[in-house]
């Protein structure tokens, strides 16, 4: 017996980890899905006014009322997997009533169109949005184009001469005929916890199998 002492701490340890790494990404995917419910319900919230002075740790996704007009200035972000396709993302300035100039996120211009932006006065509802499409390897903007590859928020601000408060639009009193909107969703916030969760259960399982086959030959081969 003292021979299959070793192969049984093996089997019981690795199994006794690997579930355990399991109930971990259970307990991670429940976090997740917590917070996410907490974003959709911000994103789907009563629209209220432009805070004054918005952050991203407090206000994104933050649903807010605008009025005013869009200036013709515009960014053209590339962006594919959307609802309008591949295209370009429109950030438009945006002359609010009460004389700010802040950006707005339109939505989903066709690769081909050069049609002439909408520059007429609209109420809007949309959400504060800070991006994380910049990252290392994102190429710098090709201005001479108009051609950006990330939504950075800072640098559009500058670009665009605006307070760099970016507001995707959900909805408008008129639209620009060019354009369809993408508005604000969790769709695209990574929640793979389930699948890590189960891929840790298959590993215990075949970790449980393989010891007790170990155990098995070392039993027949004592036979």
């Amino acid at each position: 017996m003292r021979r299959i002492i070793f192969p049984v701490l093996m089997g019981l340890v690795g199994v006794g980890i690997l579930v355990s790494l399991c109930l971990w990404q259970l307990q991670r995917l429940d976090w997740k899905r917590s917070i996410l419910d907490q974003i959709d319900a911000k994103i789907s919230a009563a629209p209220v006014p432009l805070p004054a002075s918005a952050t991203e740790a407090s206000d994104e996704y933050l649903a807010v009322d605008l009025r005013g007009t869009p200036t013709g200035q515009e960014i053209h972000v590339l962006s594919s997997g959307t609802v309008g396709g591949t295209g370009y993302r429109v950030i438009s300035a945006f002359v609010t009533d009460d004389g700010r100039r802040v950006m707005l996120d339109q939505g989903i211009l066709p690769l081909m169109d050069d049609s002439a932006p909408m520059t007429t006065a609209i109420e809007a509802q949309g959400n504060l949005l800070w991006p994380d499409d910049k990252t290392s390897s994102t190429p710098e903007p090709d201005l001479a184009k108009n051609i950006w590859f990330a939504r950075d928020v800072p640098a559009m601000a500058e670009a665009l001469n605006t307070e760099p408060l970016l507001v995707v639009l959900r909805a408008a009193s008129e639209y620009d005929p060019r354009l369809t909107p993408a508005p604000v969703d969790t769709s695209g916030i990574k929640n793979d916890h389930r699948e890590y969760a189960i891929t840790w259960a298959l590993l215990a399982a075949v970790w449980a199998v393989m010891s007790g086959y170990w155990v098995a030959r070392i039993l027949r081969r004592k036979d």
